[in-house]
């Protein structure tokens, strides 16, 4: 398979299936390779013909040769930085009905796209559906603490979607119609996934949860990306701390958040996704230490230390 013309309409895009699947890319080749085989298998399985559009976002390369093993898979490049625009520009050159999107570092377990045009099929007043995400164990015998943290605390999809009202776009699917009056993802400046979906509600649209529509992603290596990731957050957040009463009330959220591990021993002994004791164990270790790091942080910021973290949140690519 070749880079095709972004304006081409090959028999292997279009007018062959009913979903596109969307996949960003940056310089994640074996994670990619394997998310394509991923839903290779999951497409003999499913049976009916599925477009794929990987969008790459810069790579030292492009990803050609993991793509090319497949007949419809098309690959594009999308130059503006963030996995938001590269979603957006694949979703644009998709024709189908459906769009869903994957990120490349992710598994699509079998049933993925069967669960996506099913709960379609069924409630056609549906326009948005996210679906479960499980965390991939390197070890499924000797569980990290960060797996086991991220396992509880990582990917919260039902609340996400309930509570709050979107789904992350690491496993989410929309039908083009509602894509396109909703608009682009937004690009690196914002969480992408929480600003299009709060679009998308006020807009009327209603956004499911599907458990049957699961994925797996592998968990952070590192404390370290598990901190930047909070940066991020802490970073975005505090940059709408303005007056004094703010200035108060991040204090007591500081604190709160110190002391919340307290209370979150019972979540993670009724959790069904951790293992035996030693699991838990981990998952509380690491949840106590991730939020003392938050307290200090934004306790940090608003003592004035650290102030590159507060925009740290508008460079992530």
């Amino acid at each position: 398979m070749t880079l095709a013309p972004e304006n081409s309409a090959t028999p292997d895009i279009v007018g062959t299936s009913r979903l596109t699947v969307v996949i960003p890319h940056l310089n994640g080749f074996d994670a990619l390779a394997r998310c394509l085989g991923s839903l290779d298998a999951d497409r003999q399985r499913f049976g009916k013909p599925i477009s794929v559009i990987v969008v790459d976002n810069g790579s030292t390369r492009l990803p050609a040769a993991e793509c090319a093993r497949y007949p419809f898979v098309r690959l594009v490049e999308e130059r503006e930085p963030g996995p938001g625009p590269a979603r957006s520009h694949g979703a644009r050159l998709a024709d189908t009905p459906l769009l869903a999107f994957i990120d490349a570092d992710c598994i699509a377990q079998p049933g993925w796209l069967s669960a996506i045009l099913a709960h379609f099929d069924a409630h056609p007043d549906t326009a948005v559906i996210g679906g479960d995400v499980r965390i991939a164990r390197v070890d499924p015998a000797r569980p990290t603490s960060i797996e086991s943290y991220e396992s509880v605390y990582g990917y919260r999809m039902q609340l996400y979607v309930e509570r709050d009202h979107y789904t992350a776009t690491c496993n989410m699917a929309v039908r083009r119609e509602a894509f396109l009056k909703v608009g682009d993802f937004a690009g690196i400046q914002l969480a992408e996934d929480l600003d299009w979906g709060r679009r998308a509600t006020a807009m009327g649209y209603r956004i499911d949860y599907v458990p049957e529509m699961l994925i797996e992603t592998p968990a952070r290596a590192t404390f370290a990306e598990l901190a930047r990731k909070w940066d991020r957050h802490i970073g975005h957040d505090f940059s709408e701390v303005r007056s004094g009463k703010d200035h108060l009330r991040w204090i007591a959220r500081a604190l709160a958040v110190a002391a919340s591990p307290l209370a979150e021993t019972a979540r993670i002994m009724r959790s069904d996704r951790l293992g035996g004791p030693n699991e838990r164990w981990l998952a509380l270790t690491c949840v106590t230490r991730i939020r003392l790091y938050r307290c200090r942080k934004m306790l940090a910021l608003l003592a004035g230390f650290g102030r590159s973290s507060a925009a740290a949140w508008r460079n992530e690519g």
